[in-house]
């Protein structure tokens, strides 16, 4: 029998740090007193929309909607990584970072996924409505037109891509803290902790979103730095 070496397994991308009550609520007012980016013309061509069919306040089919979009650019990431992984793996020490970038941006995706199925739980415990042109057809449509942006974007000038995402998270962020100062009743509400086990238990609704928000945050920060050194494989 022939032995085979192969390279060490990257290590599990850990995601965004999980806070306790008192550094959510430190996180909340650092958002609140933190001016937003400025957004590009394509940034502001996502939130219009967005804003139009969900109203300009924040709430949880409107979360719902900003989920299923925030997935994409990391899914498109991982499409372009397989790529340069395939194209590059010959090269064993530059497939091996940007099979680490695929990491992250899977562990960032799954993150995003989280929050998806959070903000669907609580539509369904406040028994909200929902219809298919508002909650099927258009974040489909949106979320196809980020995702192709996202690729062509990274394909021709990848910092322009993790800028754009950047925009996008910074909006989630300001979007869910702002939300909770104008919602106060949702430090009454208990965290229905349905996805405790993957997630967390928070004291409460409002600790939960402080939670999300936080987690919008790092992943503007992680494009942030990403856009220093955009491409690992050259």
């Amino acid at each position: 029998m022939t032995n085979t070496a192969t390279l060490p397994r990257p290590d599990v991308h850990p995601g965004p740090p999980k806070l306790d009550r008192d550094q959510l609520r430190r996180a909340q007012q650092e958002t609140l007193d933190t001016p937003r980016m400025k957004y590009s013309l394509l940034a502001k061509m996502m939130f219009k929309p967005v804003d139009i069919m969900y109203g300009k306040e924040g709430s949880f089919t409107k979360f719902a909607m900003l989920e299923i979009i925030a997935r994409v650019p990391y899914q498109a990431w991982e499409r372009m990584g397989y790529w340069a992984v395939h194209r590059h793996r010959t090269r064993s020490g530059l497939a091996r970072r940007v099979f680490e970038r695929i990491v992250e941006a899977r562990s960032d995706q799954d993150n995003e996924q989280f929050h998806l199925l959070i903000m669907e739980d609580l539509i369904d415990r406040q028994g909200l409505r929902r219809n298919w042109l508002l909650h099927r057809a258009a974040p489909w449509l949106i979320a196809l037109f980020y995702y192709h942006v996202s690729w062509v974007l990274f394909l021709v000038r990848p910092d322009w891509s993790y800028r754009l995402n950047a925009e996008f998270e910074d909006h989630a962020e300001h979007e869910y803290m702002t939300f909770v100062a104008e919602n106060p009743d949702l430090e009454f509400v208990p965290d229905p902790g349905t996805y405790a086990d993957e997630y967390g238990r928070y004291r409460s609704v409002a600790d939960l979103l402080r939670q999300i928000g936080h987690d919008e945050r790092v992943h503007k920060l992680d494009s942030l730095e990403n856009m220093r050194e955009p491409r690992v494989a050259a």
